[in-house]
């Protein structure tokens, strides 16, 4: 029998009683590992229309911290870490790939002061993420933190755990600008996926990513068990996100493109493979703390519906319900 995949859309948490009568008493601290935590449970995507040294600065003074796009060569990567150490930052984090340079880079990086070394691949439960593991902890011992992906389901979670990351991204296929499902016929829904992860007794940090559209989706992914979440689409067009203003049909906007689409293959290694991801634009949005701030007002906001004051309490109560197609239209706005 198939196993049946949810997505966010697909399910609702059931209101439950509550007793916070001020959101300001809610808690969204999370913590990455046991030397690191943070106050907003974001990270913003290694995208290089999303997070370069601004972003790292802007997601810090926001409570959640950045991790540094890789396709650029070592010096530049570095360059954008150090412009970050020298605006104020104390936690970035570096994105490595699994061939080529990827020792050289992380050695690096962690030299400049790099916080947390993501190995970031499209597959990431494979042969090549497992010997990039053992060779990193071979190389920098546990004094790093390696936050390693993407993975969809349990077993991929546990392998990656036990091959030696500290931290794993999870969802495949969910992204906006991402066609991997459509060109492979891979994936799984990222709630699904986060749902299954979660099930891990490995004490690892889950980072749920993709798929994410709206505070109602962080709610549920961290609800569902995700420590933390990613983001990409919905900071992109940010000040502080990379890129140059453009003006398409008198809107000011931002480049965002998925790094597997055929535009940003051709900028960092100046040919195509598979090509899984597409480029677009989006409107410029203004300052990152902004959105972040209605971001976290809604996440507060769904803490409290749930009766929950921080996000372990969240994840004990919760309870999700199925919704059909006509429950997924009302809930959203449909006033004609």
């Amino acid at each position: 029998m198939l196993k049946k995949g949810y997505c966010f859309d697909d399910v609702l948490l059931s209101p439950q009683f509550s007793d916070i009568t001020s959101r300001s008493r809610i808690s969204l601290a999370s913590n990455l590992d046991d030397r690191y935590a943070f106050g907003l449970p974001i990270v913003s995507s290694p995208m290089d229309t999303v997070t370069g040294d601004n972003m790292c600065v802007a997601m810090e003074n926001s409570g959640g911290f950045g991790i540094i796009h890789r396709y650029s060569t070592i010096d530049e990567q570095r360059a954008a870490l150090r412009s970050a150490r020298d605006q104020g930052c104390v936690f970035v984090g570096c994105a490595i790939g699994v061939t080529g340079d990827y020792i050289e880079r992380s050695s690096a990086l962690i030299e400049s002061g790099c916080s947390l070394i993501c190995v970031d691949i499209a597959h990431g439960h494979h042969i090549l993420m497992k010997n990039a593991l053992s060779k990193l902890r071979k190389e920098f011992g546990s004094g790093i933190h390696i936050m390693a992906g993407n993975i969809a389901t349990l077993n991929g979670f546990n392998d990656l755990a036990d091959w030696g990351a500290d931290s794993i991204r999870v969802g495949i296929g969910g992204g906006s600008i991402c066609s991997t499902r459509i060109q492979t016929g891979h994936g799984s829904p990222t709630f699904q996926s986060v749902l299954d992860c979660s099930r891990s007794d490995r004490d690892v940090a889950l980072i749920a990513d993709g798929g994410i559209r709206n505070s109602g989706d962080i709610v549920k992914a961290l609800a569902a068990g995700a420590d933390f979440v990613m983001l990409g689409s919905l900071i992109a067009g940010t000040n502080e996100s990379p890129g140059e203003v453009i003006h398409r049909n008198g809107q000011r906007c931002k480049q965002y493109r998925g790094m597997a689409s055929i535009e940003a293959q051709i900028k960092w290694r100046g040919h195509t493979s598979s090509v899984e991801g597409v480029s677009s634009h989006v409107p410029c949005k203004g300052p990152l703390g902004l959105v972040l701030g209605g971001l976290e007002t809604g996440i507060r906001s769904g803490l409290s519906y749930t009766g929950a004051s921080n996000i372990p309490e969240l994840q004990r109560k919760s309870v999700f319900t199925v919704q059909t197609s006509a429950g997924a239209t009302e809930s959203s706005t449909h006033i004609k």
